[in-house]
């Protein structure tokens, strides 16, 4: 398996599909299904059915997941990048292509 370009905890923006632009934090990775949760993009909404433990039922609104593919790294100047692994005093960090900066 291939070192993981896109983790938890990093801002990424959304390059295509209907969220295209949105920018937000990475809430969960899952590098098996090449997907990732955004907080705030991707919204789907459910109808639920009132139960025991949802007395109120009603629609329900979560971010679903992405693909991989669809998000970048986002630069300080809020733009995309790819990411490139370079070996840096002797540990193996992930770079942002086009400013250089360690991530």
């Amino acid at each position: 398996m291939a070192a993981a370009r896109i983790k938890k905890g990093d801002q990424v923006i959304v390059l295509s599909g209907k969220d295209k632009g949105k920018t937000g934090e990475v809430v969960k990775a899952m590098p098996k299904d090449d997907k990732v949760i955004v907080s705030g993009v991707n919204i789907a909404v459910r109808h639920t059915k009132p139960s025991q433990g949802d007395p109120q039922g009603g629609l329900k609104r979560a971010e679903a997941p992405l693909h991989v593919s669809k998000v970048a790294h986002m630069t300080k100047d809020g733009k995309a990048t790819r990411v490139r692994f370079e070996e840096r005093d002797g540990k193996k960090v992930r770079v942002a292509v086009k400013t250089g900066d360690v991530i």
